[in-house]
């Protein structure tokens, strides 16, 4: 048996050693605790490994290429180095950070904690990139990056005979091996190799209970105090989390109105060429028959992120009221919400594709606009306000004292 807190209501609960391939949920919000699975270092190091050798064919391999004025070939980093060369340096970075940098440290950093353990290094060595396999796997966007590479093929398409290059379907690949990484990665377990002979004792005392919001570790230790398991400062809920999720909620939604009324790109074919806005972009693929491509453009970047926005303010609202109906369906809504916040990026990633490729001077040339500046900033600043929205304040507010647990 171990002694977890759920993340999402804050219930302390016993969780019971588990046969492989089953899985333990909170029995008052259903959020799972712990799942068990198979091999999980030898499948996770095999698949990581896999990932890393996928990923370096990506990079080294062409990406796409256009027969345009004499054609035009991309690899992976040429679309934020375009983003950067148009004066859109910032959104070139965040680019770069979610198809590059944060896919392969994640992968890099499971390899190392999986080798490290076989080697017997150090725990002090393996705690931090341990924590990293799990900070990084929301801003590592490969998959969201593939669907950007459809929708920009499709538009492509209408200039131009466009080839995909060896580095599509490396990617491709290296989504599918991602996610059964991820599905096999069983973060308690590694968590538990790593743990110190007295853990036992570091975390017995007189103090309250506490979970950390890193490794899950419960120990009677005081806030701001370092977890007896992974060092990371322990705290009783997020430190200003309302007001937190409150100011970036906030500036999301002033940015939401230039990312939809200004240009996030102009598309100039033979000297003429129109500004188009993320709406306008749904519209023309619909024009173009494209509906089922022009309904997940439209989800994607205008309904999602409204809905975001709504969703985020109801729960903060809610806490404010101290709302006790309905709990159960707002922490699935918050998980909902934390889940699909990254996809709204298919916008960006297709302007930096188109930008990267479509460089012809007056026969054709793609222009990144401010609007998709504006735009990145909404899904970033999104994505933030629900990581640091803490939704076990929903539970407090309510004063739940249900199996026999109060706030």
């Amino acid at each position: 048996m171990m002694l977890r807190e759920c993340k999402m209501c804050g219930l302390f609960q016993s969780v019971p050693h588990l046969a492989p391939g089953t899985r333990a949920a909170c029995p008052r919000c259903g959020t799972t605790l712990h799942a068990h699975r198979t091999d999980p270092e030898g499948r996770s190091l095999a698949l990581a490994t896999t990932g890393v050798l996928l990923f370096a064919l990506a990079a080294s391999q062409p990406f796409l290429a256009l027969d345009l004025a004499g054609g035009r070939q991309t690899d992976l980093a040429t679309g934020p180095w375009a983003l950067g060369e148009n004066g859109l340096w910032e959104v070139g970075i965040v680019v770069l950070a979610t198809t590059i940098l944060a896919p392969i440290a994640r992968l890099m950093a499971l390899i190392f904690v999986l080798l490290g353990l076989r080697a017997g290094l150090p725990r002090g060595w393996l705690v931090p990139p341990l924590r990293w396999v799990e900070n990084l796997a929301p801003w590592s966007m490969i998959e969201v990056f593939l669907l950007g590479v459809f929708v920009a093929y499709t538009k492509l398409a209408d200039m131009a005979p466009v080839h995909a290059g060896i580095a599509v379907y490396a990617l491709g690949a290296l989504m599918l091996v991602t996610a059964a990484m991820d599905h096999a990665v069983d973060h308690d377990a590694l968590w538990t190799r790593l743990e110190a002979p007295d853990l036992a004792s570091r975390c017995a005392g007189a103090g309250p209970r506490i979970g950390c919001d890193d490794c899950g570790q419960v120990s009677h230790h005081a806030e701001a105090q370092p977890c007896p398991r992974c060092h990371a400062r322990l705290e009783h809920r997020k430190p200003a989390s309302l007001d937190r999720a409150w100011a970036l909620l906030i500036a999301a939604a002033v940015f939401y109105i230039p990312a939809n009324t200004l240009p996030v790109l102009t598309a100039i074919q033979l000297g003429r060429g129109e500004p188009s806005t993320i709406l306008g972009g749904a519209s023309e693929l619909a024009e173009g028959g494209q509906w089922p491509l022009a309904a997940l453009v439209f989800v994607a970047s205008v309904a999602v992120p409204v809905l975001k926005l709504v969703s985020l303010a109801w729960l903060l609202l809610s806490v404010r009221l101290r709302r006790a109906a309905g709990l159960r369906d707002r922490t699935r809504l918050y998980r909902i919400v934390e889940a699909v916040g990254r996809w709204s990026m298919i916008d960006v990633f297709m302007v930096s594709i188109l930008t990267a490729l479509v460089q012809a001077g007056q026969i054709a040339t793609v222009i990144p606009g401010a609007g998709v500046l504006c735009f990145c900033a909404v899904v970033i600043l999104t994505m933030l306000a629900a990581n640091s929205f803490d939704p076990r304040l929903m539970w407090d507010a309510a004063r739940c004292e249900t199996d026999g647990y109060t706030p």
